[in-house]
């Protein structure tokens, strides 16, 4: 976990934010809330796995700093019981909070705040290269092959282990149908040229499954 908290410290301070203990506690912070034990995707696999994606890509963005910070941010709020969006808008709400108590400056901070609240949709205008890097980083997992796929699908079906089995499979066919209803998943050429197809084969796979036949048991 140190080098996440080393990624952390370099984008933030990238950022302008000042150095110090605080910095390194924020990201402590962050990072506490990634491992809660209800998480089982949205973890820091995910969280590096986005950080990697954005840095893989980082000539892409206007401010690659921000994204980074956004990435940090954007799941750092994540309670499977929440209704919509409001994991993402009370991520958004403390994102503000921790970077402007580090004295970031204030567009910085409004500008990780909007890039965080763009992960609800992931809807994002073709003028925003910001956006659409955190937004494709988000959704790299659905072009994964199929078995990280299935891992990646029976992981968010553990976080919503407290939904009976009819009312999940209605309401992630609703997810995936919402996601396969986007004109491109992923907005960068280079990303999109490598992983929109396979993305859309795996959220077309997992919906049928969905909409087929339920299994006998539901999972423990």
């Amino acid at each position: 976990m140190a080098e996440l908290i080393d990624r952390w410290r370099r984008a933030a301070l990238d950022a302008r934010a000042p150095d110090g203990a605080a910095l390194t506690a924020t990201g402590e912070e962050l990072l506490a809330r990634w491992r809660e034990p209800h998480r089982h995707y949205h973890t820091p696999r995910h969280l590096t796995a986005v950080l990697d994606v954005v840095d893989a890509y980082a000539t892409s963005a206007g401010r690659p700093d921000l994204v980074r910070l956004a990435a940090w941010c954007h799941d750092a709020v994540y309670d499977p019981r929440a209704p919509g969006d409001a994991n993402e808008r009370d991520s958004a709400a403390l994102a503000g909070e921790l970077l402007t108590g580090l004295g970031l400056p204030a567009d910085a901070v409004a500008e990780v705040r909007r890039l965080v609240l763009l992960t609800a949709g992931h809807a994002v205008d073709p003028a925003d290269p910001d956006g659409a890097l955190l937004c494709d980083a988000d959704l790299a997992v659905l072009a994964a092959p199929r078995p990280a796929y299935d891992r990646y699908a029976a992981a968010v079906r553990r976080e919503y282990a407290h939904v009976p089995e009819p009312a999940f499979r209605a309401g992630r066919a609703r997810v995936l149908a919402g996601l396969l209803a986007l004109p491109a998943l992923f907005r960068l050429p280079p990303l999109a040229r490598r992983w929109e197809a396979a993305a859309r084969a795996n959220l077309t796979r997992e919906l049928a499954t969905l909409t087929g036949p339920a299994p006998d048991r539901e999972p423990t």
